[in-house]
């Protein structure tokens, strides 16, 4: 069975639990320590704290993403090439740069596999309420973004359905003068891009129906007991990390 990459697995693990604000607090503060303290202490203890998240949320092995070949070779030239052409530091300094930017994937990845599509909205209007203060439309942003979480599975699917009754059309030669002979990836996206207008339109007219995009961040989202216990702990691992990498460079 295939599960969907940008999907919400269903369980009932401490990690489900966790209010999504917390999982995104989470995300921010890693990839911000990555980011500040690019270095192989700080690279590993991300990986740890994914790996251990992964086990404690249940995820099954089925659910990994299986990229295509041709995205590993990409991977391994362009780290050969640095290695070639700058020698051991510039290898070594793509190949972080390429975990890095696959662990951060991975991280987003297990937020939206474990949270609710519904939880999220709310939670970016916590997390962003300083922003008020500011006059930033802090209830757009957040409708946005949930928006296009719950949009762009639905894109990719419409596209996988395209691609298989493109598979299926009789094939026709190039001078048969047959519409299906210049059937082209392009006809693909522009039928995608139909759909999406089509069930963005549908969408629309459903969330008003329902009282507008204002009702998304009304749902009530707060950080629980455990939330503040798992912070507190997940804080003070990483200024445990920030420091050996802060002694490793």
């Amino acid at each position: 069975m295939q599960i969907p990459m940008l999907r919400q697995i269903p369980g009932d693990s401490p990690v489900h639990r966790l209010w999504a604000g917390t999982k995104l607090v989470i995300v921010f503060v890693l990839g911000l320590m990555t980011w500040i303290l690019p270095s192989w202490p700080a690279l590993g203890f991300v990986a740890v704290c994914l790996i251990a998240f992964a086990v404690i949320a249940g995820i099954p092995v089925g659910a990994l993403p299986r990229p295509p070949w041709w995205f590993w070779a990409l991977i391994s030239v362009s780290v050969v090439w640095s290695w070639i052409a700058r020698g051991n530091d510039g290898g070594l300094l793509a190949l972080r740069a390429v975990l890095l930017g696959l662990i951060v994937l991975a991280m987003s990845v297990l937020v939206i596999w474990t949270t609710p599509v519904a939880e999220l909205a709310p939670a970016v209007a916590v997390l962003m309420a300083p922003l008020r203060l500011l006059r930033f439309p802090v209830d757009e942003w957040a409708v946005t973004i949930a928006l296009s979480l719950r949009g762009l599975p639905m894109l990719i699917e419409e596209m996988r359905l395209l691609w298989a009754a493109h598979k299926l059309r009789p094939k026709s030669g190039g001078d048969s003068g047959h519409p299906s002979a210049e059937l082209g990836i392009l006809d693909i996206i522009v039928a995608a891009m139909s759909s999406a207008m089509r069930r963005s339109a549908e969408m629309a007219e459903a969330i008003t129906a329902r009282g507008g995009t204002g009702r998304l961040t009304a749902y009530p989202s707060r950080p629980g007991r455990i939330d503040v216990i798992v912070l507190t702990v997940f804080l003070i691992l990483c200024a445990g990390a920030a420091t050996a990498g802060v002694i490793y460079l």
